[in-house]
């Protein structure tokens, strides 16, 4: 069986994530414009108070608990402006940043499964590993999940050092990984300390922190926007360089210069 291109390959995991970037930007966009249709709609009806009907717990027969709920019109405004200016934009960073790690994830084990050596002779691998495999391709596979686990833990700095030494590709020489890498430890913030910047993501940030150590990070669309922005940059930086290693035909047949038809008047027949 002829083995797929490996340019190629890379070439469509660099490609499916950045078209999901593309989707999230737009769902983001979508969602937005419907927390805005939802505010005027409430704005215009007039009614100084809404009632809202929405599940709090499901029962043993999985029939939803319903809750109603009636809020102050300006109470209810708060809320969508909260969704729609500052929680939208936390999620979506948080949906970024999921696609950009699997995105390099993906390109480093598929590198690996194809030159498995790159692992290197002193990396160990526990012996049910071995026994539970049924073939030396599977090996590889559990070797290369175990490192792509281990990485998992790193600093996005000790992340580029090992994509750097399994594909001789340095990410740090990607000026927009810098500004993922704040993008990234914002992330961290927002899941694990409330949004409450802390040392850690000072020391991650470095130059790029927005805000110091003590101090609410703050999250809006703005924001979103730049990082989005970002992510994008580190898809297409990354897919230059993968092809610069490993020829892709299809990252080549989609920048190849498409020619230009003229579509001006017909000139005149001097035979006519």
């Amino acid at each position: 069986m002829t083995a797929v291109n490996l340019g190629n390959q890379l070439n469509q995991i660099v490609f499916a994530a950045r078209a999901a970037m593309f989707d999230q930007g737009e769902l983001a966009q979508l969602t937005y414009g419907a927390f805005d249709i939802a505010a005027r709609s409430m704005q215009e009806s007039g009614q100084e108070e809404i009632e809202v009907t929405f599940p709090v717990g499901f029962k043993a027969d999985k029939t939803a608990i319903q809750s109603t709920k009636k809020y102050r019109q300006d109470e209810l405004l708060a809320k969508y402006q909260f969704l729609a200016f500052q929680q939208l934009s936390i999620n979506g960073i948080l949906q970024l940043v999921t696609l950009v790690e699997a995105m390099l994830s993906d390109v480093l084990r598929s590198v690996v499964v194809r030159y498995p050596h790159k692992i290197g002779g002193k990396r160990a691998i526990p012996v049910q590993s071995i026994l539970l495999s049924t073939s030396m391709e599977e090996v590889h596979l559990r070797a290369t999940d175990a490192l792509l686990n281990e990485l998992s833990y790193k600093s996005p700095g000790e992340f580029a050092e090992a994509m750097e030494q399994f594909l001789s590709i340095n990410l740090l020489e990607c000026p927009a990984f810098h500004c993922y890498v704040e993008v990234k430890a914002s992330r961290d913030v927002f899941i694990h300390n409330r949004g409450i910047a802390n040392d850690v993501y000072a020391r991650k940030s470095g130059s790029h922190a927005r805000v110091r150590s003590g101090m609410q990070l703050p999250a809006n669309t703005q924001y979103f926007m730049e990082s989005y922005e970002y992510c994008l940059q580190v898809a297409d930086w990354l897919e230059e360089q993968l092809h610069g290693h490993w020829h892709s035909s299809a990252y080549e047949a989609r920048n190849q210069p498409q020619l230009e038809m003229s579509v001006g008047p017909a000139e005149p027949n001097p035979a006519a």
